[in-house]
């Protein structure tokens, strides 16, 4: 995908709000739902990162696996916690809690002193063996999706039953 470079930042700019505010979503929301949300939103930003790069295989692998599995497993696990002693032992601030806000600060002011002073001219986006490699990687993902919609196509249906009966009895069993 060639955007041009206002759409590119902005593309940019716009996730990595997305993750700013998912992180800080997860880590100061008190309800786990929601946190598990946010970490959700964490993670589509993060998979959704690699499409200005042309690895469109990869952002989707990355959606279909860490959002659509490990973060629904989470948001399972979360339901079947019991909230009764979940919020029995809150408190507003602990030690641990300033330990860890020290540390979150001083990486983030000695990453926000960094990267400015950083020579970015060694990075190069794209050479040409990259662009081989990368041509490379698009027919390996072709071959793949040729193989999961021919030759696998019964267990791969198969497995998504399997996972929709899990989600429609997790939902069953948390309602109760």
């Amino acid at each position: 995908m060639d955007l041009t470079g206002p759409i590119h930042d902005f593309l940019l700019v716009f996730l990595g709000l997305g993750l700013i505010v998912g992180g800080l979503g997860v880590v100061l929301l008190t309800n786990p739902i929601f946190s598990a949300f946010s970490l959700g939103l964490v993670l589509v930003c993060i998979s959704l990162f690699h499409i200005p790069s042309n690895s469109h295989f990869v952002a989707a692998a990355q959606l279909l696996i860490y959002v659509g599995a490990i973060n629904v497993l989470i948001i399972f696990a979360v339901m079947f916690m019991n909230d009764s002693e979940y919020y029995n032992d809150f408190s507003l601030w602990t030690v641990g809690d300033g330990v860890t806000s020290l540390v979150c600060t001083s990486i983030f002011v000695s990453l926000i002193t960094t990267i400015p002073d950083t020579s970015w001219y060694g990075v190069i986006w794209t050479t040409r063996s990259n662009q081989i490699l990368e041509q490379d990687l698009i027919n390996k993902g072709q071959q793949i999706g040729i193989h999961l919609s021919t030759d696998f196509f019964l267990p791969f249906e198969l497995i998504s039953i399997i996972v929709l009966v899990s989600l429609i009895g997790a939902i069953t069993m948390a309602h109760r």
